[in-house]
């Protein structure tokens, strides 16, 4: 079948990030296909689908289908996709039945994180004549800016443990481990593993429930900081924050979150923001941040 060039394949996760590119992508006149993954894809998606039939078709596959979802790709004329949403980590290693194909990717993996798995097969749509894009494409206008967000900058405090949250993060990124820490006092508290960020700063708070209130020395504070990968792969994982992040800071005792600048995807960003602001909580981009801790050490 020949590819009609206005055609975008959608390979939807969980959350509002796919529907936020499949509407970005329809306000460009693409015509989007969705390969809808039946363990993390909201049901919604077939309900937006039939608003534009002509323009959205939605194909159910389940994690494992690797197969399928190339064969579906090349029978809608699909050589542009794009991953959108996130895919639990430990779905990708627990929960899956592979197919043949993700079978054989799978067994020859040197490590098994998400970084290397996603890029075997980005490399095995390549070679099927399907490139696989940004997932920022057409979003642009939402990754981070530079600088403060909410109308509080983070104290002396909350800058100190955004210093060390960074290099601890950023270590920890590099491993494909996770990408947020959550820290208090320049001690780290919680480190994000398969869980994901808002579990991550939900287990800081749960933690800090734990302490005796007259023995800690810990501040009673929590500072969140969220970084991309040191060679981050825009095409997928891509560093996401949005209201539920600072709803579950809140819940955490949380009071401040650094997101680094230019590489990070501020989901509903006015609500977000506005719901930080009624909470205290600070905002901020890395680049500010790090010039402001070099002078607050």
């Amino acid at each position: 079948m020949t590819a009609p060039t206005n055609t975008l394949g959608l390979i939807a996760g969980n959350g509002r990030f796919p529907f936020l590119l499949l509407e970005a992508a329809r306000a460009h006149g693409l015509r989007v296909v969705v390969a809808a993954i039946k363990e993390e894809t909201d049901p919604e998606m077939n309900e937006r689908a039939s608003r534009e039939p002509e323009h959205i078709r939605v194909h159910w596959m389940s994690l494992g289908e690797l197969s399928k979802l190339i064969e579906t790709f090349q029978r809608e004329g699909v050589t542009r996709a794009v991953m959108a949403g996130q895919v639990k980590h430990k779905q990708i290693f627990s929960s899956i039945r592979p197919d043949w194909r993700l079978a054989k990717l799978l067994l020859n993996l040197r490590t098994r994180n998400t970084d290397m798995l996603l890029g075997a097969v980005a490399k095995v749509l390549g070679d099927e004549g399907i490139e696989l894009l940004s997932s920022t494409m057409f979003l642009e206008p939402m990754l981070a800016a530079h600088g403060v967000l909410t109308a509080r900058a983070p104290d002396e405090t909350e800058l100190a443990d955004i210093a060390y949250g960074q290099a601890v993060a950023r270590g920890l990124a590099a491993f494909d481990l996770g990408q947020t820490v959550v820290i208090a006092a320049r001690a780290c508290v919680a480190v994000e593993a398969m869980e994901g960020t808002d579990a991550t700063i939900a287990r800081a708070g749960a933690l800090f429930r734990t302490l005796e209130a007259e023995a800690s020395t810990l501040a009673r504070r929590l500072t969140v900081v969220k970084v991309a990968k040191p060679n981050q792969d825009m095409r997928f994982d891509v560093p996401v924050v949005g209201v539920p992040t600072v709803e579950t800071m809140v819940a955490a005792g949380a009071t401040c979150l650094c997101v680094e600048a230019g590489r990070t995807l501020l989901f509903d960003r006015e609500a977000m923001v506005a719901a930080a602001d009624a909470a205290g909580i600070s905002i901020v981009s890395e680049p500010t941040v790090a010039k402001a801790a070099a002078t607050n050490p």
